[in-house]
């Protein structure tokens, strides 16, 4: 299953102070991409996170982002949704029926 994971930064934190943090925070992202789980991760024009992970569930992916260092500090946290497949093509694909001879 697909997850998208959205950052959302709690309000107060002075990031500046937090290089070492921030380092920490890196290495384990790079871990989770070695691991398999991480597909991809951006940063979107707030500068927060978006990251793809493919999970065998929805509760399997807050798991493993709960284990990182900027949210087990609780400077950060996530919105996971789950991605399904698009299935919109089906209102244009022509069905095709079995012709009764």
């Amino acid at each position: 299953m697909k997850v998208l994971a959205i950052e959302k930064e709690i309000e107060g934190i002075t990031w500046s102070t937090e290089n070492d943090m921030l380092e920490n925070e890196a290495l384990q992202v790079y871990q989770l991409y070695l691991s398999g789980y991480l597909r991809e991760i951006y940063f979107n024009e707030q500068h927060c996170a978006v990251l793809i992970l493919e999970c065998e569930s929805i509760d399997k992916a807050n798991e493993l982002l709960s284990s990182l260092p900027l949210v087990i500090k609780n400077m950060i946290k996530f919105e996971l949704m789950q991605l399904n497949p698009y299935t919109g093509y089906e209102r244009i694909l022509v069905k095709k029926h079995p012709v009764n001879e």
